[in-house]
């Protein structure tokens, strides 16, 4: 594309409609209110002022190691232990996304990790489930739909894997769509705790598991055939299972497929991809050479996400800006990104359905018929 073409689409990058299937509720807080809950719950901080509070978040997270990146999160989690406090996370979050132009967003979290302040297991859901209420009630009056799910998660270091897909399970109708394990992915398999994708299963509740960020194809292809995962959190070394011939590019060259990266396309499995958080880990070497653009030219099913907009510093229209800026991605692109996505959340088929027709077709469509 040319620069006045690139300028173009940026421009109306802002109002499309997007979906974010991979975004952690503890790591898209705003500044401002973790200094406010800080101060209230007399938790120390390494920056006094909102805009210094950014800056560390993303310069400590920016270390190109996964076990660096996560420590950020020691700071947000200890602002996350009261009701109010949780609600709060929650409803600006929902707020931010829809500012953002997402319209379905799902929200992973872990609730073992906000019991410090007393709280039960299901007193952190029912928290959380009402500050999404709230922000999607105040998104609406202020002109903007969204659909926010909650992605209970387990996190991979600990034991507690069997009860909090429980009370996953036992939340179904209390605003969880999913389940998920997170945390230090190497040396923490899904074979840890093999049982719980047979419960999982047996209960028809969706799945999506972190692999193939920190650890290789191995990590995926347990989340895939163990796992039973209908999407996988990242997924970025799925590249290391396919062999380029010197001269690929989108229209030429060959690429030869593993065994499990024949399997994760021929079965259409999503990716949940966030380029930016990917480079800060060391998961890919640049937004240019993200894995993500080769991915999607070789038809995996690939959709984008944030991760985490604190750390990152980003948003769904970011992440956008960036491919198309940097990847020489086109509207049309970001429509099958987006599209993937809608397909691919945790709702039923007919309000997938709806999503699509109702709402993605038609902001893509204005979009294209924007363009020069």
């Amino acid at each position: 594309m040319t620069s006045e073409h690139v300028a173009q689409l940026t421009a109306l990058i802002p109002d499309l409609p997007k979906v974010v299937l991979h975004d952690h509720l503890d790591g898209g807080l705003r500044p401002a209110t973790i200094l406010e809950l800080a101060a209230e719950v007399g938790h120390d901080l390494p920056a006094a002022d909102a805009d210094a509070l950014g800056r560390w978040f993303a310069e400590s997270a920016d270390s190109g190691s996964l076990v660096r990146y996560l420590e950020t999160f020691d700071h947000t989690i200890a602002v996350m232990q009261t009701t109010e406090g949780l609600r709060r996370v929650a409803r600006e979050a929902v707020l931010d996304l829809a500012a953002d132009g997402v319209v379905y967003a799902e929200q992973r979290w872990a609730p073992e990790q906000h019991l410090q302040g007393g709280l039960s297991l299901q007193d952190t859901v029912d928290a959380v489930q009402a500050g999404l209420a709230e922000g999607v009630a105040e998104a609406a009056a202020q002109g903007r739909t969204i659909r926010v799910g909650q992605l209970v998660t387990a996190m991979r270091h600990a034991d507690r894997w069997q009860e909090i897909a429980e009370l996953a399970v036992a939340n179904r109708g209390n605003g969880v769509v999913g389940f998920d394990i997170a945390g230090a992915e190497d040396g923490f398999p899904p074979s840890r705790h093999p049982q719980i994708w047979r419960y999982l299963a047996e209960n028809d509740f969706p799945v999506t598991i972190h692999a193939g960020e920190a650890a290789g194809p191995a990590s995926i292809a347990e989340a895939v055939h163990l796992g039973q995962a209908s999407r996988i959190g990242h997924g970025v070394r799925i590249i290391e299972d396919i062999t380029f011939d010197p001269a690929f590019d989108a229209t030429s060259g060959t690429a030869t497929f593993g065994r499990l990266a024949h399997w994760v396309r021929d079965h259409q499995i999503p990716l949940e991809l966030c380029p930016s958080s990917n480079v800060q880990t060391g998961a890919a070497t640049s937004i240019a050479a993200h894995p993500i653009t080769r991915l999607k030219e070789l038809d995996f099913a690939v959709t984008l996400s944030t991760d985490n907009r604190l750390m990152s510093r980003t948003s769904m229209t970011q992440e956008m800006t960036l491919l198309v800026e940097q990847a020489d991605w086109t509207i049309d692109d970001l429509a099958d990104v987006t599209m993937t996505a809608a397909w691919s959340a945790f709702i039923h088929h007919d309000e997938r359905q709806a999503l699509v027709d109702d709402v993605i077709l038609p902001g893509y469509q204005k979009a294209q018929g924007a363009q020069l």
